[in-house]
């Protein structure tokens, strides 16, 4: 890259002229005030020779001596930011044991400094690149670091600290890192268009103006809080009075329950709840059947999410005693609001809801205890986090008669036929065929009005957030949502930000055909940037298969041929089309928008989307169709086993991740470590099982395999014996088994460091790895610095605990620190000591890919 001198704008003319008050004299002078003065001048002052100097033309000479002292100016900036970076540097530098040994250098004062530690090996000596973009991106890593941090003990902090004091954590969420605030920024980007119609003003298909009409009728619906907090909490009534009727039976030809065990109202209830998007019992998603046909669209039945989210919540006194109160107030609020009849079916008293409200209150609290109860029975018989790890052991076909008898209280037969009416499904997946048999012991075992209960408190949990923030219901779900995440209670988020969220979450793939127009249409280079560098990713890692010590040829012949069928989806899907706009509007066809009803727009969208994804049933799978729920606008990234593919939607293709200004030491350690953990997931302890073709199918030999094993065995034992803090003085630990998978695929970190290295003569030819100034740091520092600082992050103890337990992606800093602790050209880079956190002898290491 060439460098480029700042340029100064010169003044060709005089300033403006200062007000006639301001005047050192008129404009216009008589002769009589030069002519015959007998008055002696005055000396002119300081400002008025300055003012005067400021208002005469510059000469060539003046213009050239100003740009040469802002050069030089900026020059000593720059080389006084070095000098004070490495001052602090020395400062700090407190590791070894033993006497240290001091050097004095005396000039105007004398600095005593101890031994160097590991760290940076000083400036290279390559000319550094001074253009305002280098001083800016320079500028921000300094900012980001916190160099009193030994990056050999604790790299987290040495590369994040500076982030994480200046972006504390706002009071309304549980985490904010850089993924969070690239989302935040990506989610302007979507506001802007939805409020300015001239930002679409380009778009003038009548497709585009109806997407667009639909698009901001819903933000609007969103926006008008002042009409939800008005119909209050009649729409959730509405909904719950229909389950209920469903679930009695009321309209068919059982008008009420006919026995105490009478469940032959669940199916209809479950219908409804589902069509709607509300959990309840189990849930179906529509994927590939990976042991027959990977692109044979088939329902997969697994376990539904608990109210509490994780089974251990259940066992925490305090967590349940709280869901308890959340569930008691919003039964008292349908009850109070519901005078006809009584929630629970069994119970037929008759209480005047108007004037009896102790009664009501009690009755509100048993009917609680009864769901957290079924509740815990249902978390007691749920599959544990690690069993998703083995696609074996939760791949079960069975067809659809087994299923039936498995599970007698659900009528299968009704329930496909109100959900997928042009394909009945003839064979189904089930995740557990053990939960399914233990479900039905349990309704077996519980009342109708307890069931009953359950299914009223899954639809108000997950319903209460789209009502008015005045209302009783949505207050309770806020409690819930403080204890499980540690916000601050109370505390409201940006209204904008929350309903483009929403906007995203209904129509993204709509939202983002504008969106991927304001980003790619601005800057077509990053796609072609980031294709680049999956694809030497990829050729890496084919290429260092053979030198793989635990992989024999065959395996390795197997892997590369897998790797090489990989497809990368860079920006946006292929279907449905966003460059298309009738194509959006088709895949939309079914959802209603009103901008007076928001709490309607949200069932329409999510009954749109459960119709849409039932009708795939027997079809083949659209190629290119993104299977996991993120849009164009989104910063994520995954690996779909089944399809073979890696996805990048364009949210994630930017600063800090990626930008087609940087060096590529940079965009290989920030994005190229992305790309390789996506990569890596094709061979993970999860995705190793599936062959080129998405199919499961153990194709490693027994060697191989057992070699893979050992590795795998070793980075669940390395991350099970890393801890959080409980928020209570205790500690959790992770569950290493549950994040295998994840903690695997981080590992193809060194997927991209060695991409990088082997086209670094090939990009430093092009001009692609200049220096950047005040950064006293090696190329390869700079890369392990650029790979950490995007997991830079604030959290809540409670969002940690709830992550830990439910997501299986390690704490931030795990992933940073557990990673480079594993990777030796990390210590090497830092030149840690032997036996430093992250420099641990090798027979500790879990190393996969060497």
């Amino acid at each position: 890259m060439s460098l480029h001198f700042l340029r100064v704008p010169i003044m060709s003319e005089r300033a403006p002229r200062r007000s006639t008050d301001e005047e050192a004299a008129p404009l216009l002078r008589d002769d009589d005030d030069d002519v015959g003065s007998t008055q002696e001048e005055e000396e002119p002052t300081l400002l008025e020779r300055l003012n005067s100097i400021a208002q005469e033309p510059l000469t060539p000479l003046t213009q050239i001596l100003l740009v040469v002292a802002l050069v030089l100016l900026l020059l000593s900036a720059v080389f006084i930011g070095l000098f004070a970076g490495e001052y602090t540097k020395l400062k700090q530098r407190e590791r070894e044991d033993g006497p240290r040994p001091t050097v004095t250098v005396t000039q105007t004062a004398i600095v005593t400094t101890t031994a160097k530690p590991p760290g940076p090996t000083g400036s290279p000596a390559e000319e550094v690149c001074i253009t305002p973009e280098c001083i800016k991106l320079s500028a921000s890593i300094l900012s980001s670091l916190d160099v009193s941090k030994d990056p050999c003990e604790n790299f987290f902090e040495f590369a994040n600290g500076g982030w994480i004091a200046s972006h504390p954590l706002p009071a309304d969420k549980g985490s904010f890192g850089q993924f969070e605030a690239l989302s935040i920024d990506n989610k302007r980007v979507v506001q802007h268009f939805l409020e300015t119609p001239s930002a679409t003003s380009s778009f003038t298909t009548s497709a585009d103006e109806q997407l667009l009409h639909k698009l901001r009728s819903f933000y609007n619906s969103c926006l008008n809080e002042n009409r939800l907090d008005e119909i209050g909490n009649e729409p959730l009534l509405q909904f719950v009075k229909t389950v209920k009727k469903l679930f009695r039976r009321e309209g068919f030809e059982i008008s009420e329950i006919s026995s105490e065990n009478d469940l032959s109202g669940l199916t209809p209830a479950l219908v409804f709840l589902h069509s709607r998007g509300v959990h309840a019992l189990f849930t179906f998603k529509i994927k590939g059947d990976a042991g027959f046909d990977s692109n044979l669209m088939v329902p997969w039945l697994d376990q539904a999410p608990l109210g509490l989210r994780a089974k251990e919540y259940y066992q925490e006194p305090e967590i349940v005693r709280i869901y308890h109160d959340v569930l008691e107030r919003l039964f008292a609020t349908l009850l109070k609001e519901d005078k006809k009849t009584t929630l629970l079916a069994e119970n037929q008293w008759n209480i005047d809801h108007e004037t009896d409200k102790n009664a009501q209150i009690n009755e509100a609290r048993r009917i609680a205890a009864s769901v957290v109860m079924f509740e815990t029975k249902l978390a007691n018989v749920t599959l544990d986090n690690g069993a998703y790890q083995h696609p074996f052991l939760t791949y079960n076909r069975l067809p659809f008669e087994n299923l039936t008898e498995l599970f007698p209280q659900v009528d299968f037969s009704q329930y496909f036929a109100a959900l997928t009416p042009r394909r009945f499904p003839e064979d189904i997946i089930v995740t557990s065929p053990a939960y399914v048999v233990a479900l039905s012991k349990l309704l077996h075992s519980s009342s109708p009005a307890t069931v009953e209960a359950y299914l009223v408190a899954r639809a108000a949990l997950a319903l209460s957030p789209n009502l008015g923030m005045a209302t009783e219901p949505w207050a309770a779900q806020r409690a819930l949502e403080e204890a499980l995440t540690g916000i601050k209670k109370g505390t409201i988020g940006n209204r904008k930000e929350y309903c483009v969220d929403k906007v995203e979450a209904t129509l993204g793939f709509a939202a983002g055909r504008y969106f991927v127009n304001a980003t790619f249409g601005s800057d077509p280079e990053f796609q072609e940037k980031s294709r680049e560098i999956i694809k030497n990713i990829i050729s890496v890692f084919k290429a260092s298969l053979p030198n793989i010590s635990w992989l024999d040829e065959k395996s390795a012949g197997a892997a590369a041929r897998k790797a090489a069928v990989i497809r990368p989806i860079v920006g946006y899907p292929d279907y449905p089309d966003v460059r298309e706009p009738s194509s959006l509007l088709q895949y939309y066809s079914t959802m209603e928008v009103n901008e007076d009803t928001y709490f309607d727009n949200l069932l329409s969208a999510a009954a749109s989307d459960v119709s849409r994804t039932w009708l795939k049933v027997g079809q083949r799978r659209n190629p290119g169709e993104w299977t996991f729920p993120v849009y164009p606008s989104t910063v994520d990234a995954y690996f779909d086993a089944r399809a073979n593919e890696i996805v990048f939607p364009a949210g994630i293709l930017q600063p800090p991740f990626l930008s087609t200004q940087w060096p590529s030491y940079l965009s290989y350690g920030a994005f190229g470590s992305v790309a390789g953990h996506e990569l890596t997931h094709a061979f993970d302890s999860a995705g190793r099982l599936y062959n080129q073709h998405g199919m499961l199918e153990n194709w490693w030999t027994p060697e191989s395999n057992a070699a893979f094993q050992i590795r795998q065995k070793c980075i669940e034992a390395q991350f099970s014996n890393y801890t959080v803090d409980d928020g209570q003085g205790g500690a959790i630990h992770l569950n290493g088994e549950f994040s295998s998978g994840e903690n695997i695929g981080d590992s193809g970190l060194i997927h991209a460091y060695r991409a990088w290295k082997a086209r670094f003569n090939e990009s430093q030819n092009a001009g692609t790895e200049y220096l950047l100034p005040g950064l006293n740091y090696t190329r390869e520092q700079l890369f392990f610095i650029a790979f950490a600082r995007i997991w830079g992050e604030n959290v809540k103890t409670a969002t940690l605990v709830q992550r830990v337990r439910t997501d299986p992606h390690s704490p931030r800093n795990l992933r940073v620190e557990g990673t480079l602790s594993n990777i030796p050209e990390f210590a090497e880079a830092f030149q840690c000591p032997n036996g430093s956190k992250l420099n641990p002898p090798d027979e500790q290491r879990c190393v996969f890919w060497s």
